[in-house]
Order: structure tokens, then C-alpha cells, then sequence
């Protein structure tokens, strides 16, 4: 058996050799895929979804709430369009190859070209996991620190403090596969379940204007009152489009399918002695395997729709709660630690608690994700073996030094995320490649309709960023 320690938490120990999709074995018994199973399918997306109610939603939702009010809640509903094409991608590719996004990556490409690809979504893992970290310790230290600050101990000794404790909760997290990968979901699961809650009592709280509200999730716009407003308008955007669609995720969730594939072509496929001859055989096989595959991509289809739009609601959730709170407030840059104080006075103590158990459960299950994309990544395009909780220590590095430093969090959470939006065509483009052709996805390779969104979403988010840049470097 592997060492566990080697073994990307809740995905199996997949190579190229096992990772054929013609490699199915063949069992007498042959269980039938029922309609009422679809539930025990959900998972996949649910975890991938992690990513987009991250501490980085929190902070640039924050930040577009207060600056602009309801004006780029349409940016979470397009932004939330592109989540659902590119992970239900993702999964795909996932599915039909039987290998992840960085292994296929390795397998079709050149290795410089591997090799670049691998340094950018390395970057994008550490940014990623950086604005996660400093989620989880923030909203320790919003909970507990007033204890610790009254019996005299200071601001940042307790922000380290938490930052450790964090630590060892995403470590405890992580141990739930030792079960089976299902329970790490569930586990999960949960943390976002209390996400949605928390969010769901919050908005109940502050009666947001609907008719606006819906007025700007339909209607695009910018604020042009001024070039600064136009500017920094475009900031929040690309920052809110880089915390919700994340490049990280996008190489993860073509491996968190894998459990579930393991499970059907190892069961699904009919004995040998019921085929007559080995040609006979060759057919029936690639029968039933398209069969089962285009069934179990229907089911991830409806996982991946159902996840996406409940992390758009709690996204929705968080500009709202801005919006409304900070209406009145000369502070146009809050930070976390802002929000969580302008609460309790406006709404109630509890108000503010939930807040922080939000901010809590995303930061632990976010960062809890960001570590096994991170083990996705380096082990599917470098082939080599990484234990996770080694990768666990090396990430919390840059987050502890910041804490140190003394950086604000909340500008390092909306740069993270404008740092993951220019690191999304390289997670983007050779996804888009891969799930195009025939030679990697033979008959599921991709639709025109599909091909023409997908390139429309890296021309969009190309574009913004070419917008951002030329207004950083003009301004």
C-alpha cells in the first residue's frame, strides 16, 4: 500500500497506467445506475464550490459593497455563468480521460510548456491559499481575541496565534479522508452549509432594496462619474471575477472525479463470458463505456449547477450585507476586521458572530481545498509524489510572514485575487484545448456552442485585465 502521506486526500493514487479509459474490469455482477443514486454523485462540485466562498469572496465583496453599493452584483452573475462551464470542463475532462487537468497537461503538451503552465498555477495556488489562511486566522482572532487581548496579549501575538490554530483545524480536516473520500466531502459539506446559513440570517437582517438588487445583477454598469471611480471600479471587478472563477479549482476538480470513476468502470461493465468473440467485445465495451460515462457527466452536470449557484447566492449574500451596512459610511476600504465591528452595532451582537463563523468555516474548508489543488498541481505536471501535510507547512509560510509583517489583510486578500484573475488563462486556455479534441475526448470532445463560450470567457477576462493594466500603468 502507498504512504498515505503521498496520496492527494480524497483522490485516488492515479497514474497513466491505471488511468486508461479503456481499462475496465469486468465482474459478473453488474449494478444498475438508478435515477434515485444521483444524490450519492453529489460531492465533487460541492467541494470545487469551496473556492468561490473563500476568504477572497469576503474581502472584494466587501469592497465592491462599500464602494459601489448594489452596481457589480452582475459581475457574480456572470461570473458565476463562467464557474458553471468551466468546472462542469473541468469534470469532464476528469471523466473521460481518467486523468486530472495537470496530468493531462504533462501528457499532451510540451514540457517547456508544461513547465510554464506549472509555474502558473503555482502562483495561483499560493495566492489562493494565501488569502485562504488569512481568512481562517482572521476569523479566530475576530471570535476569541477580545479574551486574549484583555488578558494583555497583543493584536498581532494573537493573530499569530490563530493563524497556528488554523493550522492544526485544516490538518484535522484533511484527516477525514483517512475514512474514505466521502467523508472529507461531507465534512465539506458542512463547513458550506454553515456559510449559507450564517449568510442567510444576515441578509434576513439588513432588508436589502430587491428591486434594486435585482436591477443590478441583470444590468451591467460601471461607475463612470470620475476616470478614479472607472478605475476602481474595474479593480473591484476583476478582483470579484478572480475570487469566483478561481484557476485553482479548475485543475482540482478533474481529479476530485476520480473516486467515483474508479467505482463505476470497475463495476458497470459486463463479464467476459457474455460476449462471443473478441470483436463482439471490443464493441460492447466501448458501448457501455460511453454509456456510463455520458451518464455519470449528467449527474456531475447537475452537481456542478447546483453548487455553483448556491456559492453565487452567498456571493450575492456578501455584496448585499455590504451594500447595506456600510451605506452610510465614510470608510470606502473597510477591512474584515470593519465589517465585523460595523455589524454589532447596526444588527446585534449576533450579526456580528455570524459574520465571523462564516468567515471561519470558509477560511478552514477553502484553505483545506486549496491544499489538495496544490498537491493536484505539483504532482500531475512534475510526476512526483508530495506528502499533503508537507504541503500544508510550506503553504502557511507566506500567510505567517504577513501576519508578521504587519501588512493590512484585507488589501493582500484583494490582491491575491487579482493575481489569481491573470493567473486564469493559463488553468483556461489548455483546458479549453484539451476538452476540444477528438484525439483526448473522442466522440465527448466539445460542441461548437461549447467551444465558442469557453474562448468568449478568456476573451473577457483577457480584456479586463488588459484594462486594469493599462489604467494602473496610465494613472
Amino acid at each position: 500500500m502507498d504512504d498515505l502521506q503521498s496520496i492527494p486526500v480524497g483522490l485516488p493514487h492515479t497514474t497513466e497506467a491505471i488511468a486508461d479509459p479503456h481499462a475496465f474490469k469486468h465482474r459478473p455482477s453488474v449494478p444498475k445506475f438508478q435515477r434515485n443514486q444521483m444524490w450519492t454523485y453529489f460531492g465533487p462540485a460541492f467541494v470545487a464550490s469551496v473556492a468561490y466562498i473563500d476568504p477572497g469572496n469576503f474581502a472584494t465583496n466587501i469592497l465592491g459593497g462599500t464602494q459601489f453599493g448594489y452596481r457589480l452584483l452582475w459581475v457574480l452573475l456572470w461570473s458565476n455563468a463562467m464557474a458553471i462551464l468551466i468546472q462542469y470542463l473541468s469534470a469532464k475532462l476528469g471523466i473521460v480521460t481518467g486523468l486530472t487537468l495537470p496530468q493531462n497537461c504533462r501528457k499532451h503538451f510540451s514540457r517547456p510548456t508544461t513547465i510554464s503552465l506549472w509555474a502558473a498555477a503555482e502562483v495561483a495556488a499560493i495566492a489562493t491559499d494565501l488569502a485562504e489562511f488569512l481568512g481562517a486566522a482572521i476569523g479566530l482572532d475576530l471570535l476569541f481575541g477580545p479574551w486574549f487581548y484583555a488578558h494583555g496579549v497583543s493584536p498581532k501575538a494573537t493573530l499569530l496565534l490563530a493563524a497556528l490554530v488554523s493550522t492544526l483545524l485544516v490538518f484535522a480536516i484533511l484527516a477525514l479522508d483517512l475514512a474514505g473520500h466521502l467523508w472529507l466531502e461531507r465534512g465539506i459539506i458542512g463547513l458550506v452549509g454553515i456559510i449559507g446559513l450564517c449568510y442567510g440570517f444576515e441578509v434576513f437582517l439588513i432588508h436589502p432594496d430587491w428591486h434594486r438588487a435585482l436591477l443590478a445583477t441583470l444590468v451591467p454598469s460601471l461607475d463612470r462619474s470620475s476616470a478614479q471611480n472607472f478605475h476602481a471600479s474595474i479593480y473591484a471587478a476583476v478582483g470579484m471575477l478572480g475570487a469566483t472563477v478561481m484557476p485553482h479549482v479548475i485543475y482540482l476538480h478533474s481529479a476530485l472525479v476520480q473516486p467515483r470513476l474508479k467505482e463505476l468502470t470497475g463495476a458497470l461493465l459486463p463479464a467476459n463470458d457474455a460476449l462471443h468473440n473478441e470483436q463482439d467485445h471490443h464493441r460492447t465495451s466501448a458501448r457501455k463505456r460511453r454509456s456510463i460515462l455520458s451518464r455519470f457527466l449528467r449527474f456531475e452536470l447537475v452537481d456542478v449547477f447546483v453548487a455553483m449557484n448556491g456559492a453565487w447566492l452567498i456571493n450575492s449574500a456578501m455584496i448585499l450585507m455590504a451594500a447595506v451596512a456600510f451605506v452610510h459610511s465614510n470608510n470606502l476600504q473597510p477591512t474584515i476586521q470593519d465589517a465585523y465591528h460595523t455589524l454589532g452595532p447596526l444588527f446585534g451582537r449576533s450579526a456580528a458572530v455570524m459574520f465571523a463563523v462564516a468567515l471561519l468555516c470558509s477560511g478552514l474548508s477553502s484553505s483545506t481545498v486549496g491544499v489538495m489543488a496544490g498537491q493536484v498541481i505539483i504532482e500531475g505536471f512534475l510526476d512526483i509524489k508530495f506528502p499533503i501535510y508537507l504541503r500544508r507547512l510550506i503553504t502557511i509560510i507566506p500567510a505567517i510572514l504577513v501576519i508578521a509583517v504587519g501588512l493590512d489583510p484585507l488589501r493582500i486578500l484583494v490582491l491575491s485575487q487579482v493575481v489569481l484573475s491573470f493567473a486564469l488563462p493559463f488553468a483556461l486556455i489548455p483546458l479549453l484545448l484539451l476538452t476540444s479534441r477528438i484525439s483526448v475526448m473522442e466522440t465527448f470532445a466539445s460542441a461548437l456552442r461549447t467551444r465558442i463560450a469557453g474562448w468568449s470567457v478568456v476573451t473577457i477576462i483577457l480584456t479586463l485585465n488588459a484594462i486594469l493594466v493599462g489604467q494602473l500603468i496610465f494613472s
